[in-house]
């Protein structure tokens, strides 16, 4: 299936699948849709996910654009950023929002957008119909304040080819808007903000000698094109297949402090939406986080200690089993940091960094199909301590990483399939003064996909992905919130291959139920499509 990896731009096909939009919210009813088209036309519904829409609160609002601009090449977007007048300079949510339009032909194209050098976006674009698609993403992005309240450099890309073969230009407009801050949120808002938002000056890392609490934020994506886009399908040299990787596909996202491991983490196995040679899987339901690409997140607390003396220290990050000298992943480094407002220097030590050695086999079995069996792993504990205002604090971070993964294709790779499931546990425990306050974080991905290439031309694709995350907050020994993620996507699509455009006869069905229960509420809500055509739009909570 790679073959690096027969990506399909978007198409011109037959008639324009009617418009159709969503119920209100809280609706529960099924929407009553037009019968769908027998065929993929040369429009179809615009993009939409089943995620629920980002809150807002019921105070004054202050909207700034942070960009305008027309990507047809890989020339950046370059302009500047002032926080907003009439809404203070303390909010109680920020949101993003991207707005954008393209119609023609197209691959998907990956973005990113930088305020200050801090990256608050990372993306992806959906393929368009000739006709045209518009489509929209939503983030909330409150844990930048400290870099909105200061004026800045803005900076976005969504690099883009545009010739007379590929013709869509990709027009998007960003805004912030600020929600002024109400007297309910102001003590949610002081705990859950960081003070600060730093960027590594040269692969280095100065905090403020008061600092409390350090994540770092890695936005790890494979792109670009080539096997790291589709990483989880590498073999080793052995096995007779297009996307090489010496130690197979197992990866690993790990980011160093002077050297010394202090996080570990699978990366998600994001599928853009020209994935798995199938562009109609994408049209309409985009892959689990394809347009709003979450950070990999390290809490690294324990180095407070080590890192508050004033001084440069060096981060790296890297990801484990890339072949040497292959580029194809990008890992750009947010650091948000919280102080202790009442002492101006903590001092502190980091008491323990503990790995298993790291896992990863992988086991090849000549025959037809062909069969790779992958098998990886990692445990990492990190734990220190700083002398606050309020007592010492204790942090340890327990890290249990591990992916199972089959692989099999036939000769010539017509037919190629994965199983695959990867799982990351992570349980952060903080002691100080007052009882013991854990989170603990169960993430699952899994893909499980057949593509098939016929001796007629048809391929087809089936593919089913999945995203899941349980989080429980205890604070000594009680449940103090907790909440349950399980966002599915499934799709089955035809179309002939090596004929012209209006030859190829594409049917496909997908579907995503996004189903997010917790102390915060409930959002549950399945979308279907058929060639384009929303069929099916239901929320149950």
């Amino acid at each position: 299936m790679p073959r690096a990896a027969l990506r399909t731009p978007a198409t011109a096909l037959g008639a324009p699948a009617p418009a159709l939009h969503a119920p209100a919210a809280g609706s529960r009813a099924p929407v009553t849709v037009p019968e769908a088209p027998a065929e993929f036309g040369t429009d179809w519904h615009d993009p939409l996910t089943a995620a629920p829409a980002i809150s807002r609160p019921a105070t004054k609002s202050c909207e700034v654009t942070l960009a305008e601009a027309k990507f047809s090449d890989f020339t950046p977007y370059r302009g500047t950023y002032a926080p907003p007048d009439g809404c203070g300079d303390h909010w109680s949510k920020v949101v993003l929002r991207l707005d954008g339009k393209v119609k023609g032909r197209q691959y998907d194209r990956l973005g990113y957008l930088h305020v200050g050098g801090v990256e608050i976006l990372r993306t992806s674009t959906p393929e368009p119909s000739p006709d045209g698609v518009e489509w929209s993403v939503e983030k909330d992005v409150t844990r930048y304040t400290d870099t909105f309240r200061r004026g800045g450099d803005v900076e976005m890309l969504i690099g883009n080819v545009v010739d007379d073969t590929y013709t869509g230009v990709l027009d998007v407009k960003v805004t912030l808007t600020f929600y002024a801050r109400g007297k309910a949120a102001r003590a949610a808002a002081a705990s859950g903000v960081p003070d600060r938002v730093l960027t590594l000056q040269d692969g280095t890392l100065t905090t403020p000698r008061n600092s409390e609490r350090i994540v770092a934020e890695v936005y790890a994506t494979g792109s670009g094109g080539g096997c790291e886009e589709f990483w989880y399908l590498t073999v080793p040299d052995a096995a007779p297949y297009s996307c090489k990787a010496a130690d197979g596909p197992y990866r690993e996202v790990q980011i160093k402090v002077d050297g010394r491991l202090a996080g570990v983490a699978e990366p998600f196995p994001n599928v853009w939406t020209g994935g798995w040679s199938n562009p109609f899987l994408w049209y309409v339901i985009p892959g689990p986080r394809a347009f709003d690409v979450r950070p990999i997140e390290y809490d690294l607390s324990p180095f407070a200690g080590l890192l508050d003396d004033g001084r440069p220290h060096r981060v790296d990050v890297s990801v484990v089993g890339v072949p040497e000298g292959q580029s194809g992943w990008s890992a750009p480094v947010d650091v948000l940091v919280w102080q202790d407002a009442r002492r101006a220097h903590v001092t502190g030590a980091l008491t323990e960094v503990s790995a298993d050695g790291l896992a990863n086999t992988s086991s090849y079995t000549p025959g037809s199909p062909e069969r790779l069996d992958t098998a990886g792993g990692h445990r990492l504990t990190v734990s220190g301590y700083v002398d606050t205002s309020h007592g010492r604090v204790t942090t340890t971070v327990r890290r249990v990483l591990a992916n199972t993964s089959v692989h099999r294709w036939t000769d010539g790779e017509d037919t190629d399939g994965l199983e695959a499931a990867w799982n990351d546990d992570q349980t952060v425990t903080v002691d100080g003064r007052g009882p013991a306050r854990v989170t603990r974080t169960h993430r699952t991905y899994t893909m499980d996909g057949t593509t098939t290439l016929g001796p007629d031309g048809g391929l087809r694709t089936v593919l089913r992905l999945g995203d899941r995350a349980a989080v429980d907050e205890l604070r000594g020994g009680r449940r103090t919130a907790w909440s349950r993620l399980d966002d599915r996507y499934a799709g089955d699509a035809t179309y002939t291959a090596g004929v012209p455009r209006d030859q190829r006869h594409a049917v496909g069905t997908t579907s995503e139920r996004y189903a997010l229960r917790g102390s915060d509420g409930c959002h549950d809500r399945r979308l279907v499509t058929e060639q384009g055509v929303l069929t099916v739009d239901h929320r149950s909570c």
